[in-house]
């Protein structure tokens, strides 16, 4: 019998890492020797060029337990002061309900699923995402909303591009309101100069002409201005008319759109949705049906399957950017689903009536607030409002901020003699009298005021509509019925906690329980993002602890979390590049070198950047052809700003000349951006801001284990060099730097609140972790590769004949040959369980596999043996069993109603539609829809929530 252990070696601080990462030592060893190599070193030799390789451990700690991690987060997050926010700005305290927050936010069902470019396995989350549509276009007052957007300020930006786009004006002049939020304002102008557009803070009245103008209702100060006279006279200037509106109060405002504007914009944070530190929420952008082809964003729209049954999709190829790249005008190519998910929700759960309750609850303690304050001799700035007052109090601004503050209330401060405050769902009476309090009010209590009170809204501006009519809206009004509701979307979805989502550039690994836990804990989701710093010490630490832990694996000097999505990210780190370039006098730096094979965004965001595109070829091998960058480059000379490529490549390979492409755009005075998607292949064996790169965003919801939630959220932070660092995006309502430049999002910090998330995954992998589960990914993507090769020929490699971390698949030479389709594959593997791979990105007529490093090598099988099944399935058909047509490939996906109905006329047996392998007998996920006719759905675009005929049949 063996003696006893050291105590201290039965602490196990390896336990997360390898539950973290698939595949263990023994089937390590499997897939090495199909590949070949002896061992991962082996493996990472003959795929990563030497001149990138880090040997060096990161310079991170050691894994830890998730008990000690979630213990560390817990002490930041108790140097939180968790108090009663009334700072308003878009902010504003709310209740997740119980059920949504138990059975939506917390639930892996939704926060797991990818965006939904595969309609027919996500028609949960598309019928979420109509309800989140239909709440939004019904309390605006118009003909249909997108799928949301990442917040106000961004919605806002990007409703005056569209302006733009749509103005039959030759006007560069864009109007926003004096009494708008400031971050809105801000986020405007960094959009605004670098593509030529005169930001103008005043109102229409102030021009002769603009393409357009924005509205706040309710103003930032709390004011309800008419909207009649503003968009009748922008549409006399030849703009158009945008309203920023605030959606509690639209339940109880006349609707925007029954006043003439054309776009309304706004937040939909306060329907359940925590603040967060600033995020994520989920805002949105509604708009007039004529205008649809133009809505930046994603929609939803109804269309018919192939049974001719209703169903879902994203509606007109809305990522525009991925369409006229250099051309476009956006590069929004996600949303925060997961968000507008709980927001939808929260309105399907209270209904318009619970709605209207707490609307005018809000606004009734804030007329008594005001009428108590008046009584007391004190004078409103405005004689209007919803929810927010500000009151004037020469020199007393600081003293009545304190005393507040002592109260555990914090107002807003507006300047030395005026006090803001916001009410909110979760505002007391004994709120309403601590804020009186805090005044210098003697006590009074607030129903002595309830029937005297004046009410706030002006006289005809209550709306006198009914709202929410759709029988959604209606039903779901005990938490047994709404459990019930979003149990049933759920089981119309696969994600991750069903099946492998093998998509390429999209890193769909695991989102482990304890890193999501501390999302929800209230020192971190009830933070205003506003708050004075040393209410949010423990956030400030977190989120210095997490851009440090980012310098670390990345080699860069400085962090920047602000951007709220990889694309932000991407704006942000253009920005950062052209605000060098200008501070050397270097203004005719614009041309920046993209790739073709490039993500499309990078493109759009380089024009969003005020940089012109200039598109370098890549060679047979998927690389970037040097030579062409060469000449290009040299011909941009002294006009070279940037170049933008992605490591390892969008073709999935470790690319041998990414240092001499970095040495030619340096040795002619351009900047390298490395785009941080594929970042996943290089944690622990290289880093960019060390291999030559000069600034990189850095998708936390890909490498960082922030789960994409079925579109969103996301966060794109960009790490720089020190030469960079001082042009990190700054903010208004944060210290100045001298030469940072403008906000990209409404918050100082992004979507902090999920910032925890990443914190966590890195701590408890720490460093040797961390670099293991990048030799697991580039070991499972090489490994099925190597499997499928026979079958599928594999597009592109690297030396000795290895992928990075994803490969892609041709199938052209079979659609050739025999008709099929990678569509046809696509919707094949829904009736093995699957999920596809990403289709015809970056080359049409392929598919592109990530496996990342959690899929064990059980699972990877699985996934292999589906495709060489489906390939068998291709060569039936060209031996001529079947014809295109008539295979199952054609026919797929299969639906459990096609299957059991009682005539069945296909050419194959119902067991190859349902169960095309034996596993499938004792699980088996059946598509709720058959596949979907995209084009008939964007030929007659519905984007609400269908008839209630139409609804009634879908509840069966």
């Amino acid at each position: 019998m063996s003696s006893r252990a050291p105590l201290g070696e039965l602490q196990d601080h390896g336990e997360f890492c390898r539950r973290h990462i698939g595949p263990d030592d023994a089937e390590m060893a499997t897939m090495l020797a199909a590949l070949e190599v002896d061992s991962v070193d082996a493996l990472l030799d003959a795929a990563v060029p030497e001149s990138i390789r880090r040997r060096d451990p990161l310079e991170l700690p050691s894994g830890r337990t998730e008990r000690e991690v979630l213990t560390e987060v817990r002490e930041l997050a108790g140097r939180n002061r968790v108090v009663t926010s009334l700072i308003g700005m878009g902010y504003h305290g709310t209740i997740t309900p119980p059920v949504i927050q138990r059975n939506l936010l917390e639930n892996p069902a939704w926060y797991t699923a990818y965006t939904p470019y595969q309609p027919e396995i996500s028609q949960g989350r598309l019928e979420a995402l109509l309800n989140f549509q239909t709440m939004v276009a019904d309390l605006a007052g118009m003909d249909l909303a997108n799928a949301s957007m990442l917040d106000e300020a961004t919605a806002a930006a990007e409703a005056m591009t569209m302006c733009r786009r749509l103005a039959k004006t030759d006007s560069d002049i864009f109007v926003i309101d004096p009494d708008t939020h400031p971050q809105t304002i801000a986020v405007m102008h960094t959009r605004a100069e670098p593509v030529g557009i005169d930001l103008v803070v005043g109102r229409p009245d102030d021009v002769e002409d603009c393409f357009g103008a924005l509205l706040s209702y309710p103003g930032s100060s709390g004011a309800v201005r008419s909207l009649d006279d503003f968009a009748d006279r922008v549409h006399a200037l030849g703009g158009l008319a945008v309203v920023a509106a605030d959606l509690l109060a639209l339940v109880l405002l006349t609707p925007p759109g029954q006043r003439g504007a054309d776009i309304v914009v706004g937040s939909a944070q306060r329907f359940g949705v925590p603040m967060g530190f600033g995020g994520p929420h989920a805002a949105f952008l509604a708009t007039r049906d004529a205008s649809a082809r133009s809505l930046p964003g994603r929609l939803v729209g109804v269309s018919t399957d192939s049974a001719g049954r209703p169903a879902l999709r994203l509606a007109l190829q809305t990522r525009e950017q991925h369409i006229r790249r250099e051309k476009a005008t956006s590069n929004i190519c996600t949303a925060q689903v997961l968000l507008a998910n709980i927001a939808g929700a929260y309105a399907v759960w209270h209904g318009p009536e619970g709605l209207a309750r707490i609307a005018e609850r809000v606004h009734r303690l804030t007329s008594i607030l005001a009428a108590g304050l008046l009584e007391s001799g004190h004078e409103l700035v405005n004689d209007s409002w919803f929810d927010t007052l500000q009151v004037r109090v020469p020199g007393r601004a600081d003293e009545i901020l304190a005393a507040a503050r002592e109260r555990g209330i914090n107002l807003r401060p507006v300047d030395a003699d005026t006090v803001g405050l916001s009410l909110d769902e979760t505002t007391t009476p004994e709120v309403v009298e601590a804020v009186w309090t805090a005044f210098g009010l003697e006590a009074r209590r607030p129903h002595e005021l309830d029937a005297t009170a004046p009410d706030g809204l002006p006289a005809g501006a209550r709306r006198s509509d009914e709202i929410l009519t759709h029988p959604v809206f209606n039903r779901y009004h005990s938490e047994h019925e709404l459990l019930r509701y979003l149990r049933r979307l759920a089981d119309r979805d696969l994600a991750l906690d069903r099946t492998m989502i093998p998509l390429g550039s999209c890193t769909m690994k695991l989102n482990a329980a304890a890193e999501m836990l501390p999302i929800t804990w209230p020192e971190l989701a009830h933070i205003h993002p506003f708050a004075p710093a040393e209410q949010a010490e423990g956030y400030h630490a977190l989120i210095r602890g997490l851009e440090h832990m980012l310098m670390a694996i990345t080699g860069y000097d400085a962090v920047s979390v602000q951007p709220n999505a990889g694309s932000q990210g991407e704006l942000a780190g253009l920005l950062a590049i052209r605000a060098y370039h200008r501070s050397r006098g270097d203004d005719q730096r614009t041309v920046c070198l993209i790739p073709s094979s490039a993500h499309g965004t990078n493109a759009a965001s380089a024009v969003m950047a005020g940089m012109g595109v200039v598109v370098v070829a890549c060679d047979e091998g998927g690389n970037v052809d040097l030579t062409d960058l060469r000449t290009k480059a040299e011909a941009a000379g002294p006009r070279l700003a940037a170049a933008l490529v992605t490591y390892p490549s969008t073709h999935g390979v470790f690319e041998e000349g990414i240092t001499e492409l970095c040495a030619i755009v340096h040795d002619l005075g351009g900047q390298v951006y490395v785009d941080g998607a594929n970042l996943n292949a290089l944690v622990g064996i290289a880093q960019p801001g060390r291999f030559g790169a000069d600034v990189s965003h850095l998708n936390l919801h890909k490498t960082f284990c922030i789960p994409h939630g079925g579109g969103g959220p996301g966060v794109g932070p960009i790490g720089v060099r020190a030469h960079l660092a001082p042009f990190l995006p700054g903010h208004p309502l944060a210290p100045p730097g001298a030469d940072a430049v403008g906000p990209v999002s409404a918050a100082p910090f992004g979507s902090a609140g999920i910032l925890a998330i990443s914190w966590v995954y890195i701590a408890l992998m720490g460093a040797d972790g961390l670099r293991h589960a990048t030799e697991v990914a580039v070991t499972n993507a090489n490994y099925v590769a190597a499997r499928l090769r026979p079958h599928f020929p594999v597009l592109f490699t690297g030396r000795g004949g290895f992928v990075a971390h994803e490969c892609i698949l041709d199938l052209r030479p079979l659609t050739r040959s025999t008709g099929v389709t990678v569509d046809d594959v696509a919707k094949r593997l829904m009736d093995y369980g699957f999920h596809a791979p990403t289709m015809s990105f970056p080359v049409a007529g392929t598919l592109m596999v990530e496996p990342t490093e959690s899929e064990t090598l059980r699972e990877l099988d699985r996934f292999c043996d589906a495709m060489i099944a489906i390939r068998g399935e291709i060569d039936q058909v060209a031996a001529g069993v079947w014809t295109a047509e008539s295979s199952p490939l054609r026919g797929a996906p299969h639906t459990a109603e096609e299957v059991a109905a009682d005539t069945w006329d296909r050419p194959y047996p119902r067991e190859i539609a349902a169960f095309p392998v034996a596993g499938l007998r004792v699980t088996k996920y059946f598509p709720p829809v058959g596949r979907i006719d995209a084009a008939g759905g964007d030929r007659n675009l519905v984007c609400s929530c269908p008839s209630v005929e139409e609804y009634a049949t879908s509840l069966g």
